[in-house]
């Protein structure tokens, strides 16, 4: 179990009842001057704590988890295995608003190898809590690093943030892109600009 999981889960522990974070909801929209007896907001508490038990569902998941099986039979292939555009859905863990955009991980096997589902739900496992991209970057490279050991590890994640586009600044259409290389992807240039180049060409996809 990965240490941050050990903190969600002694927190998971410590959270309030359902009722309790119904009641906080209602104190939002309180504090919003809607009126919370009227019939548009009446079910919304209970809405919008269903909807925090999807968004951030990553607190009761363990990354390292979904690594644990791996294949060896893979006729000694050795070059780097590429997901790309995996959906990104999580919030800021500043002003609780949405982060949304494409992660792309890569690694070089070291005579093990992983079903590609599982690299999605490593993503999903830590994009699904209060997060700073730059963290959450790290945190899917460092994991797939530690279960794997392969030769090297590279994440990249390209995401619009809804607190600089619905707020402050009111900057929309900008997204931020952060990466974090490991082991071959930061030590070999070659390497890495292979990589990069894979996320970057177009899909040849059809249908």
């Amino acid at each position: 179990m990965d240490t941050s999981l050990e903190k969600a889960t002694n927190a998971l522990d410590q959270r309030p009842s359902r009722d309790e974070a119904e009641a906080a909801v209602k104190i939002l929209l309180r504090y919003t001057g809607d009126d919370v007896g009227r019939e548009g907001l009446l079910d919304t508490p209970a809405r919008v704590v269903r909807s925090f038990d999807e968004f951030f569902a990553g607190y009761g998941d363990d990354a390292v988890e979904y690594l644990q099986r791996t294949f060896e039979e893979t006729d000694g292939y050795d070059e780097m295995v590429v997901l790309r555009d995996i959906r990104v859905e999580s919030h800021c863990e500043h002003h609780m608003l949405p982060i949304i955009g494409r992660a792309h991980v890569g690694y070089l096997p070291n005579n093990r190898v992983v079903g590609i589902s599982k690299l999605a739900r490593v993503v999903d496992a830590y994009a699904r809590r209060l997060q700073v991209q730059e963290k959450m970057t790290a945190q899917i490279a460092s994991c797939i690093d530690s279960v794997l050991k392969p030769k090297g590890v590279a994440v990249v994640i390209d995401a619009a943030h809804q607190c600089m586009t619905m707020r402050g600044v009111h900057k929309p259409g900008v997204s931020m892109v952060t990466s974090h290389m490991i082991g071959a992807f930061r030590e070999d240039a070659t390497t890495r600009r292979e990589f990069l180049n894979i996320i970057s060409s177009p899909s040849n996809q059809s249908g």
